[in-house]
């Protein structure tokens, strides 16, 4: 393993289990202190003790609250002094179904957590440390956003806008803030279990790697996209779908 976190701090949010425990891990493992967030406190506890205390914090609450991004930014600073990498990896698909039949109010909350909270988290990094001394993004969004995919169209129009916003976003920020994405396919995890839950060996076939993801997989292309190795590296979508775009398929 290296070291390409020492020193270097991160936030990362939705971190508790999943994509963002294993993001967590991966920049501790090279290094790093991290800040994780999540609603669960008891969750957040357990994640945090898994990683030692003396590697991280965790800080509980909802990714749509102001408040709390602004409080989260500002116990990041006084606890190490620093801010280097920011892991948008919070996101809710609380709706399945064809898009006309969806709940409005499910559509906006999915909007509001999965880009507007994301876009708020990247202001309160950029006024609170980014925006002086550099660093990175690196936007969770998913295979969903490059292409449609059924039942999960909402959640796929909210990972769109994100790989949208992370283009802008790289745009507007640099040369002191890069900014990337990551878009899985299918990962095993708690938050797609439904997608393949009884069926993996007939799901993972229709990829050409002939298995589906783990968290791991996710967070060594999001630990490349964080560190110094992709400093020539801004605005970019990478897809970690075991090659399953490829095929047309999500």
């Amino acid at each position: 393993m290296t070291s390409r976190f020492t020193g270097r701090v991160a936030l990362v949010t939705g971190a508790s289990r999943g994509i963002g425990l294993a993001v967590a891990r991966r920049i501790v493992a090279e290094g790093g202190r991290v800040c994780l967030t999540a609603r669960k406190e008891d969750g957040l506890r357990d994640a945090v003790a898994s990683l030692g205390p003396e590697y991280a914090i965790g800080v509980a609450g909802r990714s749509d609250d102001e408040e709390h991004r602004s409080s989260t930014v500002a116990r990041v600073l006084d606890a190490y002094g620093r801010l280097d990498v920011l892991v948008n990896n919070t996101g809710i698909n609380p709706a399945y179904g064809p898009l006309l039949d969806l709940d409005l109010g499910a559509a906006r909350k999915t909007l509001e957590v999965n880009v507007v909270a994301a876009l708020g988290w990247v202001r309160e990094a950029y006024r609170g440390w980014l925006g002086a001394h550099g660093g990175a993004v690196v936007n969770v969004a998913s295979v969903a956003g490059l292409r449609p995919a059924g039942g999960i169209g909402l959640y796929g129009v909210s990972k769109a806008a994100l790989i949208q916003l992370t283009a802008q976003l790289a745009m507007e920020l640099g040369p002191a803030v890069r900014v990337n994405a990551v878009a899985p396919a299918v990962v095993k995890t708690r938050f797609a279990t439904a997608l393949y839950e009884g069926r993996e060996e007939e799901v993972a076939q229709a990829y050409p790697l002939r298995r589906l993801g783990v968290p791991a997989d996710v967070a060594s292309a999001v630990a490349y996209l964080a560190s110094d190795d992709a400093e020539w590296v801004t605005g970019q979508t990478l897809a970690i779908d075991g090659g399953i775009t490829l095929t047309g398929g999500v």
